[in-house]
């Protein structure tokens, strides 16, 4: 039956969860393939590390932002946070991965609000990857608008953030050898998806940001805009045609006649029930 996708569905809203999505992570990139390196940089053994680091904490590190203020991660908590990791000397690879973020964050905020999450950009070869580099960088990409944070910090700093967020890089004659990855992390600042590849799929970056922005409640949310929210999370579907998400309200329409058939059947079915017991 048609109706029994969104009936499901509206049931998961009532009970105050979404369904999950599956977590199985895309196939991932190499940013080079250096033979140099490749005894040192293993592929699965990067994608283990990135998929242990789920649900780590990150730490109050501090950045240097590419207009040379300082800023704590602790600043970027309250909302969710989508950290790429790249380094300003890649001639390729990084900016082809920015470009393709940049893409599919203008279609995210389209879909779930322009403020509903922050990106931060960082780079973690601290020998080139100053602010004034960083700077340039998302001038070049496109990427030094509102709600991007492009940032610098040290050593010691991107060694801890790196273990933090299982992200494992080597050097090689070309730059650096990594698994090419975009951390998405949750308002409290604990790792929730990783997201692989050079050329991101729209819903494989939108769907845990749409889980994260309308499916968890807010402390001090009153209940009618944590409902408001569900039903978004459950109307805001992807859309193959266009590649992007749009909000189809037939769907909770759909569910509420379904509903309106189910509830009164279920009615008087415990009625008849407790008539006979």
């Amino acid at each position: 039956m048609q109706l029994t996708k969104p009936i499901v569905g509206a049931l998961f809203l009532l009970l105050g969860f979404a369904p999950a999505q599956s977590a199985t992570p895309s196939i991932s990139s190499v940013s080079s393939s250096d033979a140099e390196v490749e005894s040192e940089f293993k592929h699965k053994a990067a994608l283990k590390a990135s998929q242990a680091a789920i649900g780590t904490k990150l730490s109050n590190h501090r950045f240097m932002t590419s207009n040379g203020s300082v800023l704590f991660m602790e600043e970027l908590r309250g909302k969710p946070l989508l950290i790429s990791l790249i380094y300003t000397s890649c001639y390729h690879t990084c900016p082809m991965i920015t470009r393709n973020l940049a893409e599919v964050v203008e279609k995210a905020r389209d879909a779930l609000g322009e403020e509903s999450f922050n990106i931060a950009l960082i780079g973690f070869d601290t020998n080139t990857d100053t602010p004034g580099a960083m700077r340039y960088f998302g001038r070049q990409q496109g990427v030094n608008g509102e709600g991007w944070k492009l940032l610098s910090t040290d050593k010691a700093t991107i060694d801890s953030l790196t273990k933090e967020l299982g992200f494992i890089y080597y050097p090689s004659s070309r730059g650096f050898d990594h698994l090419v990855q975009a951390t998405v992390v949750d308002e409290h600042g604990e790792i929730y998806r990783q997201v692989y590849g050079e050329v991101i799929n729209t819903p494989q970056l939108i769907e845990p940001l749409k889980e994260l922005v309308f499916g968890r409640p807010v402390a001090g949310q009153s209940l009618l805009t944590d409902i408001v929210n569900r039903v978004k999370l459950f109307c805001t579907i992807y859309d193959p045609n266009r590649d992007a998400y749009i909000f189809d309200y037939s769907l909770f329409l759909q569910a509420l006649i379904g509903l309106s058939i189910l509830i009164p059947g279920f009615v008087f079915v415990v009625r008849a029930w407790r008539r006979t017991g």
